[in-house]
């Protein structure tokens, strides 16, 4: 991994259906402000910057990295932009990360950000004439077939996308920051909304939210107050169409989590790891990636959901924050998954900290579930 890097201020907007308030700039520039606050920094102590968001079709604007450099203090400094579909986010983390571990900079900005009022991402996202057939609406339509198919595979029963998605707008009710506050969240609530993408409901899907997320990652020698310490980085993707893909479990899922483990020594994921904070933008998807991450065996990973492992009183909590289903800035959900596992760790997460978090796993993913991008850290060094 190179030089040891560690995370020391991390920022975040809170989230909502429109931030009429401010402008794009404006937007990236709160969550960097939080962020060097928290590491009691200014913009003239970052040596770098480092921007993610999905497509720049979203909002209409090109390259808006060109134009945000003055806001994020980068006038006259490097600054990168990244892009990896949904895993954008997550993929901006390690991209910052990796200038630290290799030498190159010794404290880095890594900012990520969607603006989804000023555009419609779910209509940006659907195929339509002339190019095909319009056969989809959105990620949800596209995603629907696979977690049918995990059902037939597993046998899981109806419910279990249900349970999902009242633990994570539960666990949201304790994050200030969450999109999706829903008091008296219950299964009835749930099933008693429209069936979108079957067997999807409303209310098991995540929002689309305006908001960004930033964090100051420094080199050992730069740290200050309580960090999170980066024990492992991976990123993995695979192409969409490849003959035989398993598009329930992606081989690039399982690649990218067993290199992550291996870096951090990791053999039990269930045991070791206190917290994890996972893409799942459809509630359906924490079953499935209970199984692609190696915490679950195949098939097992609804029954693990069921018996309540994942809430935020089990042994294994997953999105203690609400998770993507509470908020999704699409360019920024990765790493808010990275940020949150970071304050887990540094005993930060406020009202949905988890006792005793000392290792955490972030994940994000992308595309059509082809892009991956995840970390491990913890609270000692590695």
């Amino acid at each position: 991994m190179g030089n040891r890097c560690a995370v020391i201020g991390v920022g975040q907007t809170k989230y909502q259906t429109k931030r009429l308030d401010v402008s794009i700039a404006g937007l990236v520039r709160e969550a960097a402000l939080r962020a060097l606050e928290d590491a009691e920094l200014t913009f003239k102590d970052i040596d770098a910057v480092v921007i993610g968001k999905a497509p720049d079709l979203f909002e209409g604007v090109m390259m808006p990295e060109a134009y945000l450099a003055d806001a994020l203090g980068a006038a006259g400094k490097p600054m990168m932009r990244v892009h990896t579909a949904g895993s954008v986010g997550g993929s901006t983390g390690l991209v910052g990360a990796s200038l630290i571990q290799g030498g190159v900079h010794e404290r880095v900005l890594v900012v990520a950000f969607e603006k989804q009022s000023e555009s419609n991402a779910t209509w940006a996202l659907s195929t339509h004439l002339p190019f095909n057939a319009s056969l989809v609406v959105g990620a949800g339509g596209y995603f629907a077939p696979h977690i049918r198919e995990y059902m037939r595979r597993s046998g899981a029963p109806d419910h279990i996308g249900t349970l999902v998605a009242v633990k994570d707008r539960q666990n949201a009710l304790k994050n200030p920051y969450a999109h999706l506050r829903i008091p008296g969240i219950s299964r009835e609530m749930v099933e008693s909304t429209p069936m979108l993408w079957e067997p999807i409901r409303y209310l098991e899907t995540c929002p689309s939210s305006d908001g960004a997320c930033a964090m100051v990652l420094a080199a050992e020698h730069k740290v200050t107050g309580t960090p999170a310490w980066v024990h492992g980085t991976a990123m993995r993707s695979e192409p969409i169409f490849r003959a035989d893909r398993d598009t329930v479990s992606p081989q690039g899922g399982k690649d990218c989590v067993a290199d992550v483990y291996r870096q951090a020594g990791v053999s039990d994921p269930r045991r070791e790891i206190d917290v994890a904070e996972v893409y799942v933008p459809f509630s359906w998807y924490e079953p499935m990636w209970l199984e692609n991450l190696g915490f679950a065996g195949e098939g097992e990973g609804w029954k693990l959901t069921e018996s309540g492992a994942t809430a935020l009183t089990g042994d294994i909590p997953w999105n203690a924050s609400g998770g993507v289903l509470s908020a999704n800035p699409i360019g920024a959900s990765g790493l808010i998954r990275f940020a949150e596992a970071a304050l887990q760790v540094r005993g930060l997460a406020g009202e949905h900290q988890v006792d005793g978090a000392r290792r955490a796993l972030g994940h994000a993913y992308g595309g059509g579930a082809q892009f991956f991008a995840m970390w491990i850290v913890g609270s000692e060094k590695p």
